[in-house]
């Protein structure tokens, strides 16, 4: 028995059929439609690695959630930095890789579904380093009420003081590419186990 729709994708009855730009094309729900934990916790794995980037090699007063800590969780000054130059575009890297591969894993999918999931991580991510270069128009449409809620209070700050980079824009690029390259890896290991 198929449970419910997963990631982009439409039950249909047998032999009904939808039509996309024309074509027909046959939904199916993925057989498979479990969690897929070891995507999870990489990408989870890659998020505390991006955040030891912040509390090591970075001065607390230019890390919004180091700075802003009831304690004194930086490691800065206090153990060597360990990133160096990598450490300039790792949290680039590693916040569009981790969140494909977070979001992969709740949803099961077929390659299409993977690859949208992608492509739509690289756009967000791509659009807020843009957004630090070309920073008026979204300087202009953040609200005034982001101020004194938590997280959304830096927003203005993140476009104004941002440094944009073209190296960052490449590791986004990579970091999507490694991501798909270990969704279908990992996606395919395990059907071969199932």
């Amino acid at each position: 028995m198929i449970g419910a729709a997963t990631c982009f994708q439409v039950l249909a009855q047998k032999n009904r059929s939808t039509f996309l730009r024309g074509a027909p094309l046959k939904l199916r729900a993925n057989k498979s439609n479990t969690v897929n934990k070891v995507q999870i916790l990489i990408g989870v794995a890659g998020l505390i690695l991006g955040s030891l980037v912040y509390l090591i090699d970075r001065p607390p007063d230019q890390t919004y959630f180091v700075y802003f800590s009831r304690t004194n969780i930086s490691l800065h000054n206090t153990i060597p930095n360990l990133f160096g130059v990598l450490g300039n575009t790792l949290p680039d890297f590693l916040h569009v890789f981790s969140f494909i591969l977070i979001t992969a894993g709740l949803f099961s999918c077929k390659r299409r579904g993977y690859l949208i999931i992608c492509l739509s991580w690289f756009f967000v991510d791509s659009a807020f380093e843009l957004c630090q270069k070309y920073n008026s128009l979204p300087l202009r449409i953040i609200p005034d009420w982001f101020e004194g809620i938590p997280f959304l209070e830096n927003t203005r700050n993140y476009f104004q003081r941002g440094t944009f980079d073209m190296v960052d824009l490449v590791a986004i690029a990579v970091g999507t590419g490694a991501a798909y390259f270990l969704i279908i890896l990992t996606t395919s290991k395990r059907r071969e186990t199932v």
